[in-house]
């Protein structure tokens, strides 16, 4: 599989990432736990079909002491025990946000509340704001057909 372009050869493309990809460093400068971060990328990836962020996260997340486990067990979560309900919080609301579209009520209030319960204010609006770069990422390498499977932890800085 070969990309559709050089999206992050190409001027506007470099432009638009340079832009999310600062967004991305006050996110991983926020005080939501590093771990979290790493989880809510990865399911929202799994959930958008972005293999070229699944193999990244995934990656990042192992270099960094996640367990192999916890990785396998993402995409099943709310049957594993391996998870925090801090975690299960941002995981649930990290699939309700990224599936907005097919909810007639988006986000639901328990979801929020859940997630409320673990997280302050700024955590929150870290989670949040998570959610939306992660999915802006997965669609632009999954709409560009971005490949996986090369990435190396740490490649791009």
């Amino acid at each position: 599989m070969e990309s559709r372009l050089d999206y992050f050869g190409n001027g506007v493309g470099a432009k638009v990432l340079r832009h999310i990809n600062s967004a991305g460093k006050a996110l991983a400068e926020s005080g939501l736990p590093h771990a979290t971060q790493e989880l809510v990328k990865i399911r929202a990836s799994q959930i958008n079909g972005c293999g070229f962020c699944t193999d990244m996260h995934t990656k990042d997340a192992a270099h960094a002491g996640e367990t192999a486990q916890r990785l396998h067990l993402v995409a099943a979560w709310r049957e594993a025990t391996v998870f925090t309900d801090a975690e299960r919080a941002a995981l649930e609301l990290t699939e309700q946000g990224t599936r907005i579209a097919d909810a007639a009520g988006g986000v639901t209030d328990e979801a929020w509340a859940r997630a409320a319960e673990h997280y302050d204010e700024d955590q929150l609006a870290a989670l949040i704001s998570l959610i939306a770069v992660i999915n802006a990422y997965n669609r632009i390498n999954v709409i560009n057909r971005q490949p996986a499977g090369g990435y190396r932890p740490g490649q791009f800085g």
